[in-house]
């Protein structure tokens, strides 16, 4: 069930379900920019389609699962942890991705490169998006966490099936995304008993994983997948697809790259943008006939691979703030004063909050 890294202990199917999903948001923008560049359609790009419906489903459902753990703590250390965390990276990168774009933007002068960093602290750039969003996440469901889930799950499954549309990124993504993220932190227990029995069922679980993977197909092709409510139903069965079968893998132990991988994941996330454009331009330029798929896995693996080894070469230097939150840039902790078990008919109880078993699942704050 479990997998040592140091004094932390993870559970294995999740980083494996981390893992995947990083591969694919990667993939995604890679392929994306290399057609873009070349003018034409690869094969890869059937692939990309194939999985929208689940790639960020699965991402926000994961990112909920461990929030039971830390919810119930002070707001200090909850900030700190939860969002002032996420800020600071935020930040950072904001100012690594965005000052480049903006210094060689043709006409750009020094107030208007300010002002676009400025406005970027509203509407982030690119695929930034995601660390702008978890904070908000964290924040608002520590608000809610003595609202009924039930009420809370249906007002974010209505905002959803609405596909709100606005000028603003955050608020958009926010009501499209957050039902996901709430229900791994709502049916947290639930989510893990199911990881078991997919384990337990190895040949129903393939079975139904085929079936899964016909379905979601289709229903791309056909253009299903976007419509109101076809949406959350493929992302949510989608995301429970990736749970099986994360967990199928853990347990035979296949692929050790995609947990380790998933356990540096927001290294990734954050870095991959520069490997990216770097090796694409590279590729392009090199007059190489190559084909337009096989460019976009070369340029996904590069965009996957150097930021793993500039977090490995950065580690213990003075280039680890890039990776590594200073102690500057944290909130004082307070002692937790948390009790060790629920009682039973606690407020987390009745919540859904309860763990079925007692493990220390606790994710590290350091990426």
């Amino acid at each position: 069930m479990q997998s040592r890294s140091g004094a932390q202990e993870r559970v294995d199917w999740v980083d494996y379900a981390k893992g995947w999903c990083i591969i694919l948001v990667v993939m995604m923008h890679s392929t994306l920019g290399v057609e873009e560049s070349l003018g034409r359609e690869s094969w890869l790009n059937d692939f990309i389609d194939w999985a929208r419906p689940f790639r960020m489903p699965d991402f926000f459902l994961v990112g909920g699962l461990f929030l039971s753990r830390t919810i119930d703590r002070p707001w200090c250390d909850y900030l700190d942890r939860k969002v002032l965390h996420f800020v600071y990276f935020f930040m950072l990168w904001t100012l690594i991705q965005g000052a480049p774009k903006l210094l060689f933007t043709e006409g750009a002068d020094p107030l208007a490169i300010l002002h676009g960093l400025a406005f970027a602290m509203v509407e982030p750039f690119g695929t930034l998006w995601f660390i702008y969003l978890l904070p908000i996440f964290f924040v608002v469901t520590k608000a809610l966490r003595r609202a009924e889930v039930d009420v809370v799950l249906f007002l974010a499954a209505m905002a959803q099936i609405a596909g709100i549309e606005t000028p603003s990124t955050v608020v958009d993504e926010f009501a499209s995304r957050y039902v996901y993220f709430y229900a791994g932190y709502a049916f947290a227990p639930q989510i893990f008993a199911f990881a078991e029995r997919a384990r337990a069922n190895v040949r129903k679980t393939i079975a139904a994983l085929f079936l899964w993977g016909v379905v979601n197909g289709l229903a791309v092709r056909y253009g299903l997948a976007p419509l109101p409510g076809v949406s959350l139903v493929l992302g949510f069965v989608g995301a429970a697809a990736v749970v099986a079968f994360s967990a199928l893998l853990a347990q035979a132990r296949i692929l050790p790259v995609l947990p380790a991988l998933g356990a540096r994941s927001i290294v990734v996330y954050l870095a991959f943008f520069l490997p990216m454009a770097m090796t694409r331009v590279a590729l392009v330029k090199s007059g190489l006939n190559m084909d337009a798929g096989l460019m976009a896995l070369i340029v996904t693996a590069s965009a996957i691979s150097v930021p793993l080894a500039m977090r490995r070469f950065t580690q213990g230097t003075r280039l680890e703030f890039l990776f590594e939150r200073p102690a500057f840039f944290r909130l004082p902790r307070e002692p937790q004063r948390q009790p060790l078990y629920l009682k039973s008919g606690d407020e987390s109880e009745r919540r859904g909050d309860a763990w079925p078993f007692r493990r220390d699942w606790e994710h590290s704050t350091r990426f």
